[in-house]
């Protein structure tokens, strides 16, 4: 038995055009949807405030809702200050202890709870809130990670959707679930830093970086081999700096910020980088329940490569073309090859026609988190 947490802003319109309630869920696995309610004051967002209540939630595990962490948040991270998109086998060793060293951890705090942290559970969760909240059918807006357990949502309770939007979808398929589709989020990103790098070019008589994506690299690596040598404010090492670059991917509209603070470095002032990079302390206690719940989430919803020999061989030919960020995720996933928990069979996510109200799906091109061939999956099993 856990609590979640809800947070319900009521539509602010008359009572006699109310649609009931609009649940949202901001994706992840570990992020928290509590301050979703305040969107209603963004103009926006005026029309649905007016009709619908407005609904976040934090998912089990995540926030208060039955908190789950997998180290102690107040020690600083034990990862180096290198990030190599080719790392050495000294560094894959250290990188494996890691992994196990989080996934044991995750096992030691997260007790007898820590096996129920998956999917089908998030989707069994959204029906608790839904009749918690006394709506007969669910209106459901998942985001990334979101729509996963909302397309799941839909096929283990057709008859309790309303409508619902899946923005940012991920490919639900199982054998993608979720080794493989990691692997193509790291393929996808290295064509989304290649558009970032054209950007920085196009504005070069601003950054000063260069009129092409390659002079753009070049100094990226330049500021990397820099950091490796002398932390900026002894805080951000090449690891840091890929953390701020793969950011940018996530938003466009971080982009001016985010190149700004690449090109003053390599004009010698690093404040700007550093103030990027440094993380708050007030926030490592929610950085830390994000990365536990999205690493519990992960490993428990399906079958992991458990030989390193997969990984590295895997991992190895895809960095041969997408350098950028695919060891950085393959670290953040290889506690999933030392997990001891039981592993969850993916679901076949499908419905059959006129089964569910017509649902809207959204989604990129160049999205990069979940790449586009995901919304079309997702459209086909709809």
């Amino acid at each position: 038995q856990i609590d979640l947490t809800v947070s319900r802003a009521k539509a602010a319109g008359p009572k006699n055009e109310r649609q009931g309630a609009l649940v949202f869920n901001p994706g992840g696995p570990g992020s928290s949807g509590m301050l979703f309610p305040l969107v209603g004051i963004f103009p926006e967002w005026k029309r649905l405030a007016s009709v619908y209540d407005l609904v976040g939630y934090a998912p089990r595990g995540v926030g208060r809702s039955a908190p789950l962490s997998c180290r102690d948040p107040r020690e600083k991270p034990d990862g180096n200050w290198q990030a190599p998109e080719h790392p050495t086998e000294k560094q894959k060793a250290g990188r494996k202890a890691e992994a196990e060293a989080y996934a044991r951890g995750c096992a030691e705090r997260g007790g007898k709870r820590l096996r129920h942290i998956h999917s089908l559970n998030n989707a069994r969760d959204l029906d608790v809130v839904r009749a918690g909240l006394g709506e007969r059918k669910l209106t459901f807006m998942g985001a990334s990670y979101g729509s996963y357990f909302g397309a799941l949502y839909a096929k283990l309770f057709p008859s309790h959707v309303r409508r619902m939007v899946f923005d940012s979808a991920v490919d639900p398929s199982p054998s993608r679930v979720w080794y493989r589709n990691n692997m193509a989020q790291s393929a996808a990103f290295e064509k989304r830093w290649a558009d970032f790098r054209r950007w920085i070019a196009s504005h070069d008589a601003a950054y000063g970086m260069g009129t092409d994506e390659a002079q753009v690299l070049a100094g990226y690596r330049r500021a990397r081999e820099k950091l490796a040598a002398e932390p900026a404010g002894g805080t951000v090492g090449p690891a840091q700096l890929q953390a701020v670059m793969l950011r940018a991917q996530y938003y466009e509209d971080y982009w001016p910020s985010h190149a700004e603070a690449l090109a003053a470095y390599l004009k010698g002032d690093p404040q700007p980088l550093v103030n990027l990079a440094t993380p708050l302390e007030e926030g490592r206690v929610e950085a830390e329940n994000a990365r536990a719940v999205y690493t519990a989430v992960e490993c428990n919803d399906a079958p992991w490569p458990t030989s390193w020999q997969t990984w590295d061989r895997d991992h190895t030919r895809l960095a041969r073309t997408a350098p950028f960020e695919t060891w950085e995720n393959a670290w953040m996933n290889l506690p999933c090859a030392y997990w001891k928990e039981p592993r969850q069979t993916p679901m076949d996510v499908r419905v059959a026609p006129g089964e569910l109200p017509p649902t809207l799906i959204l989604a990129g091109e160049r999205d990069a988190a979940t790449p586009y061939a995901g919304a079309l999956e997702l459209r086909r099993r709809q």
